[in-house]
């Protein structure tokens, strides 16, 4: 890994930033461009390899992209620490944010719970090309089918957010307890490489009423402890010998990772308020039976 280069840095930190956030799986594709380019990037870059420098690597990616969430939603995040810290003082759950606080912690717990019992199986046993390339096409597939429930829903306007946060907020706040749970416990899907976080939370959110800017602001929000608290346990590894010789390039890949999940998010936010997610079906599902052919081929 100490051969990793800045531009293999940069690309990776990049790519990182835009699928995490994009419905087409940020660890699909961290485990196919590697196989795609093949030579030393396929050696140096295996996500499966038990202690994978390559995963430290892709750790500090993630705090990177977990803080552009936050920095993002800051107004957000804001109101929601103010109603949790007063829900826990008064002892209640009145308000739009205090109930969405804690339908945001409740959905956590699922993905949280698997993430510490599970990962490491889905990412050694999973997380190779062949199998990743199968689990993006069922990605894709699910994307074309949720588009078909949706395909009646009349087109939204996206609104800024400081005008339109609070009424999402409100929206959001009325999410049953059992709706929270659903949504936030289908982010289990996503420990299979090829898998979206975001892709299969939106696609819950879509199921359990919800509109597609609604159910995608929930997924981005639920996303944001997620990553960072994945990133936050796994950041000590940086710190021993699996950083050695790459620490300088995980700072790189880190502000490509956070520069483009800020602009990445800021995209999806609008384009999702009218727009279909149908081209990242069509996209995961090609590109999935693609690598699935040069993999034979090769």
């Amino acid at each position: 890994m100490a051969h990793l280069s800045w531009g293999e840095a940069g690309f990776i930190g990049a790519m990182q930033g835009v699928t995490e956030l994009f419905p087409v799986s940020s660890l699909g594709h961290s485990v196919l461009v590697p196989a795609w380019i093949g030579g030393s990037w396929a050696r140096d870059l295996n996500v499966s390899t038990p202690e994978s420098p390559y995963l430290a690597f892709i750790v500090g990616l993630h705090v990177a992209t977990a803080l552009a969430l936050v920095v993002y939603f800051w107004r957000e995040w804001r109101r929601l620490v103010v109603g949790f810290g007063t829900s826990l003082a008064r002892r209640e759950v009145v308000t739009a944010e205090q109930r969405l606080a804690w339908l945001l912690i409740l959905g956590t717990i699922p993905i949280g719970l698997a993430g510490l019992l599970a990962e490491h199986w889905f990412r050694t046993t999973l997380a190779k090309p062949t199998p990743t390339a199968c689990f993006l096409i069922l990605n894709g597939v699910m994307l074309l089918l949720i588009e078909r429930v949706l395909r009646h829903e009349p087109a939204g306007e996206y609104v800024d957010e400081r005008i339109s946060g609070p009424k999402i907020d409100r929206r959001l706040a009325r999410v049953p307890v059992l709706g929270a749970l659903v949504v936030g416990s289908s982010q289990i899907l996503a420990l299979a490489p090829g898998i979206s976080r975001s892709g299969v939370a939106t696609s819950a959110g879509v199921l359990r009423g919800l509109s597609r800017e609604d159910a995608a602001r929930f997924s981005f929000l639920l996303a944001t402890p997620v990553i960072l608290a994945a990133g936050v346990l796994k950041l000590g590894d940086l710190a021993g010998p699996l950083g050695d010789g790459i620490r300088g390039q995980v700072l790189f890949g880190s502000l490509m990772a956070g520069v483009c999940a800020y602009l990445s998010v800021r995209f999806l936010s609008r384009y999702l308020a009218n727009r279909s997610m149908r081209p990242f079906g069509v996209y995961c599902i090609v590109a999935g039976l693609a690598s699935l052919v040069l993999f034979a081929v090769r």
